[in-house]
């Protein structure tokens, strides 16, 4: 008989200590120590397919050169943003966890694709919602213009209302899915585990007893999980090492836009971004996210410039918009809104060491619109000629853009993908850009010299800040 045991677990990272702790040696945090009941003296692992334990296999080390290897083959659905932000397409046997806010639209993503995938049996496992329930969605999904065309919408989509992940690998074992899809993990339980449903411990068991599952059988699963009040995803740590794929999906629920942002990725890069509308009859994929990020002004206005940033492999165009003002307190109100803030004041000092512009005074306020956090340092440049043109109270041009890093001396510095931005740029319909002149060198970080006769955009080349604005202030 196995032997009961009682233990402390960290509710932030999962750290296991065997007496309660104030502060979490592991992640410093206070106060996040639970009592869990765990059962110790079976070195048994439990088995999917047999609901019962089996002794581990003993592998034995091989030469990489005598492992089989084949191109993975990848399932393509119909959702060209979910194919980008995956790396392109469901791969066989990987573990995805899809985490984000409550009413964020998780569970509206995987229903919708569940029900869209097709020549693929999927099976929903729900432990939050009634069958009733996710029939309802069901149909509000099916009202959609462009899936009504499909006759068979979720004709081989079962629906599996369980929270016993032994009941659930019955079901699958009899029903044989091509996808699972899990709603959610913290609402399973494994009958190995004596915690309750959401605990460390039950939500490390179930992830390990579904990863077996991918592996062995080679069939994709995908995991819904929560967030906790500080935005990780709910559950230890360690749940987002055993997963292959950990997708974000974030969003303004007062806005009608949502982004699908790949944190990890062991199937492709990890940076990739996909753009949502939430409409009345679910999830439209949004191809060409540069318009949605650009406002439409009918009059030039000042402090707002276009900055060409990447996400992942793709290129857009964000506008970037920028408030100084005098302060009306003896400390200057320094506020950023989807920018790093320590890099703004970065920005201000270089503006005003080496240019001469008296921001000290001053408040200053960033914006980056559409809802979006960008971390590419190329939307420097576009920044500072944002914060110039409030401050002097000048328009910038219409249809220019810019794409440069701004450093501590004032110089432009080139960027990488130079040749996307401009192309992107010259897409929408821009005539200038304004981009440092180290890119056209062979030196630069693109390592080849750039071929500016194939572009009709008029390409800006600058060395440092004060020659942007000689070109656009005079």
């Amino acid at each position: 008989m196995a032997k009961t045991k009682l233990a402390y677990f960290c509710q932030s990272c999962g750290f296991e200590s065997p007496k309660w702790l104030g502060k979490c040696p592991s992640c410093g945090q206070w106060n996040t120590f639970a009592e869990e009941i765990i059962e110790k003296g079976n070195t048994a692992v439990p088995n999917w397919k047999t609901n019962s334990t089996s002794l581990q296999r003993a592998n034995k080390p091989v030469q990489v050169s005598e492992i089989s290897f084949a191109e993975e083959d990848r399932t393509l659905t119909p959702d060209q943003e979910f194919n980008r932000v995956l790396g392109g397409g469901i791969v066989a046997g990987s573990l995805v966890l899809i985490g984000g806010e409550p009413g964020i639209g998780k569970s509206t993503l995987m229903l919708q694709l569940a029900l869209n995938m097709p020549g693929m049996k999927v099976l929903y496992v729900s432990g939050e919602e009634s069958e009733r329930q996710i029939r309802m969605r069901a149909e509000r999904l099916a009202k959609s213009e462009v899936r009504s065309q499909r006759s068979e919408v979720g004709a081989e989509c079962y629906v599996l209302t369980e929270t016993s992940t032994q009941n659930i690998f019955k079901q699958i074992e009899i029903l044989e899915p091509n996808l699972v899809v899990i709603d959610s993990i913290q609402t399973l339980y494994s009958a190995h585990i004596e915690s309750t449903p959401g605990s460390v411990s039950q939500v490390r068991e179930c992830t390990a007893e579904m990863l077996r599952f991918a592996k062995e059988s080679s069939t994709p699963v995908f995991l819904i999980g929560h967030i906790t009040k500080d935005g990780m995803i709910a559950g230890p740590k360690i749940l987002e090492h055993m997963v292959d794929t950990v997708l974000q999906f974030e969003g303004d629920r007062h806005h009608v836009y949502r982004i699908l942002r790949a944190v990890k990725n062991r199937f492709g890069s990890a940076s990739e971004l996909g753009i949502y509308e939430m409409l009345g009859d679910g999830l439209r994929e949004v191809s060409n996210p540069s318009e949605i990020l650009l406002s439409q002004r009918e009059e030039p206005l000042s402090g707002i410039t276009i900055s060409a940033t990447l996400e992942g492999m793709r290129p857009m165009l964000i506008e970037t918009q920028a408030l100084v003002s005098a302060s009306p307190y003896g400390t200057p109100q320094r506020t950023a809104t989807g920018f790093d803030t320590k890099r703004m004041n970065m920005l201000l000092a270089v503006l005003e060491k080496r240019c001469g512009f008296k921001l000290g005074g001053k408040d200053v306020f960033l914006n980056i619109t559409g809802g979006i956090s960008v971390e590419d340092p190329a939307i420097d440049l576009g920044l500072a000629a944002a914060i110039i043109s409030s401050h002097e109270d000048i328009p910038i041009p219409f249809k220019t853009c810019f794409a440069g890093e701004i450093g501590l001396s004032g110089e432009v510095r080139a960027v990488n993908r130079i040749e996307q931005r401009i192309a992107e740029a010259q897409k929408l319909g821009f005539e200038q850009i304004f981009i440092s002149k180290y890119n056209l060198e062979s030196g630069g970080k693109d390592k080849k010299r750039i071929d500016l006769t194939r572009y009709s955009i008029a390409i800006k080349t600058v060395s440092n800040i004060e020659e942007v604005f000689s070109a656009l202030f005079g």
